[in-house]
């Protein structure tokens, strides 16, 4: 199954239009498909690049890793791997899809902070982990007006949610977390490319006065 290039040309319309319907709700200034486009963009990179070994899982995952998405919910990602895996069931039952693997690939995005350079190494396809981790989170080494726009996005989705000064201080620590790790980006290919850009970033969004 290729889905390289648009995957609406390669997906089922009814699947397309479900997968849509998901992400348009709830209405969302960051965790919609505009973001999984730029996911998309970065597996094409990676193709053009060191490649994937599963491609057509990776960018199924990247289509339906955030199509269930409720700011502070810690289910988010397994809701959306149950769902691409009922996607999966009754419109590509034929094609060959490991939908086990795109699954795998969209619960690990819930532990973008916590997983290690080992549990990668321990993954079947370590590279395409690493690469679909990194492209998730591209975002950080975006230029600073995208990565502000990210920035701004986010705290938007979680107003209302959580009182403002919390979700201000937790913000801050997860950023800081990021900055302190040795390491950003798991794969070199993203490391050259996105390491200094992203540090630059994070540091600007953590001194910002509010």
């Amino acid at each position: 199954m290729n889905l390289r290039g648009d995957p609406r040309a390669a997906l089922p319309p009814a699947m397309w239009q479900a997968l849509e319907a998901a992400y348009a709700t709830p209405k969302r200034a960051y965790h919609h498909i505009g973001h999984v486009n730029e996911v998309l963009r970065h597996a094409a990179d990676v193709d053009d690049g060191p490649g994937w070994r599963q491609p057509a899982e990776v960018r199924l995952a990247a289509l339906y890793h955030d199509a269930v998405y409720e700011a502070g919910r810690r289910d988010n990602e397994a809701r959306s791997a149950a769902l691409a895996l009922e996607h999966i069931a009754r419109w590509l039952p034929q094609a060959g899809v490991d939908a086990a693997r795109v699954a795998a690939l969209i619960e690990a995005t819930a532990r973008h902070g916590r997983i290690d350079a080992g549990e990668i190494a321990r993954d079947p396809q370590p590279a395409d982990l690493a690469h679909f981790l990194d492209a998730d989170m591209a975002i950080l080494g975006a230029p600073p007006a995208a990565f502000d726009a990210y920035h701004r996005g986010i705290a938007m989705e979680y107003r209302g949610r959580v009182p403002a000064a919390l979700f201000r201080l937790n913000r801050r620590r997860f950023l800081k977390a990021l900055l302190a790790r040795e390491r950003i980006f798991h794969s070199a290919f993203f490391h050259e490319r996105y390491d200094a850009k992203a540090r630059h970033n994070l540091r600007r969004a953590i001194t910002e006065k509010r």
